[in-house]
């Protein structure tokens, strides 16, 4: 028997929204398989257009800047354009971009092309999550598609570094950019499947005192922990950047209180379980970045692993992490309540590191006994927290606030990945200075590896200290807070299982 009309149209429908997790799932293994790539193939493109030691840096950091600085503006973007719309135009922006700094004849137009890269970044990624938020509303297919996109952010850090390495080798690292531009263009056509929303109707100017206060903080911000890394938290610059970008970031919160439309309402961030969902992400990226950072050098410096063996390691990592999201966090979807998820996932994280505390420079086996039991413990950590985190996010979100939550949940990651990066890159050089100067008899070797390690306690107590902050944001209260929503909202409101917040509420 044929089915009947209304089958057939859920039928569609259904093919529709995978669609839709396909190409958001690409474009968020883009934005963050971007944040690492380039630092792979950063050494090969400083000697073909002859980049000074000095502003080579700006290959990774005009990336960083451009989008930290204007994913709350990308956020609301997305909702004046309607999510698909900005999603297609971030994609072919950002393939554009990405040819553009493959043709890079000299540093200023590769620095130019991936700020570009950052821009269309900061548009595409809450469009993404957005879209995700809106599509799927269903408990079993939310989980699993959260799962799915969940498992591509936690594996495209280390799929960076892999595919850094295979292409700065074996094709010039200039396709270390070129990949990107048939892939955007795929999921760029992939959103002719996507389900159409229109745009959301305006509700009012566009805030401008919070768009520039929220962009100049941010970008301060990012840029000071980028200059940390070089120059130590010391430095009068990176102060002086740390100070202006914490005034001008209290200068933005005070200006949303009072904005009768703000670029980021408070309550995204007020609210109990959000707020643990971010701070979690956060705190997770700032202790995984500096683990990332610790693989690369360990690897190569210590056990003397080409780039493409130093990358290839990592896929124990991002195979641990595709479990995490969606065989163990997409599974468990709904039916646990998030801090389930999230506590243990960053303690396992933290164990994970812990293990490879115990290193020296004279430790056999390392590969077997140690990287592999912390790289498969971070992986699972890190796709246990994504999932319900990314959900967590936008849960309860007025349709016109979902853009601002998606952006303020990618802002956490790279305020999280600029950080880590930077303060335990400091931390490890410190530590091997100090043990180097300190410790008779000591080799160089010996200090390189007590810096690392004393990095990765510092990383796990990070995590610890997050499992703690999201177990008490976590708790429930003796009654729910109830949520406003408009009437044109309510399937939001009374969605159980958007993103697991009420679970929180009521466990």
């Amino acid at each position: 028997m044929d089915p009947v009309p209304d089958e057939t149209h859920a039928r569609a429908g259904g093919r529709r929204r995978w669609w839709t997790l396909l190409a958001v799932s690409t474009a968020q293994l883009l934005v963050v398989l971007d944040s690492t790539i380039v630092n792979i193939a950063l050494p090969s493109a400083q000697q073909s257009l002859g980049m000074t030691d000095a502003n080579r840096q700006w290959a990774v950091t005009a990336y960083a800047l451009a989008f930290g600085g204007l994913l709350l503006i990308g956020g609301r973007v997305s909702g004046l354009l309607g999510h698909r719309r900005a999603f297609a135009a971030g994609l072919v922006g950002f393939a554009a971009a990405s040819a553009l700094g493959g043709a890079a004849t000299g540093p200023g137009m590769l620095f130019g092309a991936r700020a570009l890269q950052g821009v269309f970044a900061a548009l595409l990624a809450p469009a993404g999550l957005s879209l995700l938020t809106t599509t799927y509303t269903e408990t079993r297919e939310r989980g699993r598609a959260f799962g799915v996109f969940a498992a591509v952010g936690a594996a495209g850090a280390a799929v960076g570094l892999i595919a850094g390495g295979l292409l700065t080798q074996y094709a010039g690292w200039r396709w270390c950019l070129y990949v990107n531009v048939p892939v955007a263009l795929l999921a760029a056509l992939g959103t002719a499947f996507v389900p159409h929303a229109p745009p959301l109707r305006a509700t009012g100017r566009l805030d401008v005192p919070g768009a520039l206060l929220s962009t100049a903080g941010f970008a301060a911000v990012v840029y000071a922990f980028s200059e940390a890394e070089p120059h130590g938290w010391g430095d009068p610059k990176v102060l002086a950047l740390l100070g202006a970008g914490v005034l001008l970031l209290a200068a933005f919160a005070a200006v949303e209180l009072r904005a009768p439309h703000p670029l980021l309402p408070m309550r995204v961030l007020l609210h109990r379980a959000r707020g643990g969902a971010f701070a979690a992400i956060t705190l997770m990226f700032v202790a995984m970045f500096g683990f990332y950072l610790f693989m690369s050098y360990y690897t190569q410096t210590v056990l003397g692993y080409s780039p493409v063996e130093s990358g290839l390691t990592l896929i124990v990592n991002a195979a641990a992490a595709l479990a995490g999201s969606m065989l163990v966090a997409g599974r468990l979807h709904g039916r646990v309540a998030p801090a389930a998820l999230i506590v243990p996932g960053l303690v396992a994280a933290a164990l994970g590191m812990l293990i490879l505390t115990r290193l020296t420079a004279d430790t056999s086996a390392v590969l077997g006994a140690y990287l592999v039991p912390a790289l498969v413990l971070t992986g699972l950590g890190l796709g246990c927290v994504m999932p319900p985190t990314a959900a967590l996010a936008t849960a309860h979100m007025r349709p016109h606030e979902i853009g601002a939550a998606s952006a303020a949940y990618n802002a956490s990651q790279q305020l999280g990945a600029a950080l880590g990066t930077a303060l335990l890159n400091t931390l490890a050089a410190s530590a091997a200075a100090a043990h180097l100067a300190s410790a008779a008899g000591t080799t160089a070797t010996a200090a390189t590896v007590h810096g690392y390690t004393t990095a990765l306690a510092v990383g796990a107590a990070v995590l610890l200290a997050a499992a703690c902050l999201t177990s008490l944001l976590a708790t429930p209260r003796p009654e729910r807070e109830p949520e406003p929503a408009a009437e044109a909202e309510s399937a939001y409101a009374k969605e159980p299982e958007a993103a697991g917040a009420q679970q929180v509420s009521r466990t």
